[in-house]
């Protein structure tokens, strides 16, 4: 009954809440961004939340288009200015993403919404997080994770797919302030993960 009905009336309600009162945040914001890094101000890609859907989601711009002397865009450590580090740490470029709540593209809690391209890349095991939808806060953040591995992060959100619960979502959330302090505190957004198509194909290499 919670997962079906009851936590979308919540996600509908409170994003609604959010927006209105995050108005001025966003205004602010958006100032900032143009200012600092210039335009677009929001970022917007292609992302999966449930049952594969594609949906376009949005974030507020973190990074410069800076070019090599071909034309070609930079490294992320390169183009991540310290105002870019700031709004990640702190989760503020994430605010845009209210709005794919309010449209059902994602809730406030599931598992992280990826890219595309890592679909055909799933093991059977890992397509499960795809039977909710995608959300704002990840469920690694109740363990205390802010930069799991591939395996932890597909863990936790499998668990969370098999388990959830209105306690769970409530336990979640409540994790996410000693999370953001924790992103804060080690420059979140700066950090280095290998990408997940190099990671699987890497494993896939050795017979992992």
């Amino acid at each position: 009954m919670y997962s079906k009905y009851i936590k979308r009336i919540f996600a509908v309600t409170l994003s609604i809440i959010a927006i209105v009162i995050c108005i001025p945040i966003f205004c602010i914001l958006a100032l900032l961004v143009r200012i600092k890094l210039g335009k677009p101000i929001l970022f917007k890609q292609l992302r999966i939340s449930k049952k594969g859907k594609k949906f376009k989601m949005y974030k507020f711009r973190s990074m410069t288009d800076a070019k090599d002397e071909n034309g070609n865009l930079l490294s992320t450590e390169l183009r991540l200015t310290k105002f870019g580090i700031i709004l990640r740490s702190t989760a503020l470029d994430e605010l845009p993403e209210l709005v794919n709540i309010l449209r059902g593209d994602i809730s406030f809690v599931g598992p992280r919404p990826l890219l595309v391209e890592y679909l055909p890349l799933y093991s059977k095991y890992e397509m499960q997080r795809h039977n909710v939808r995608g959300g704002l806060i990840p469920p690694e953040v109740l363990y205390g994770e802010v930069t799991p591995t591939w395996e932890q992060q597909f863990e936790y959100e499998v668990y969370y797919v098999n388990n959830i619960s209105f306690r769970l979502d409530l336990k979640i959330i409540f994790a996410t302030f000693k999370c953001i302090l924790k992103r804060t505190s080690i420059n979140y957004g700066n950090h280095k993960r290998d990408p997940f198509v190099e990671d699987r194909m890497n494993k896939m290499k050795h017979g992992l």
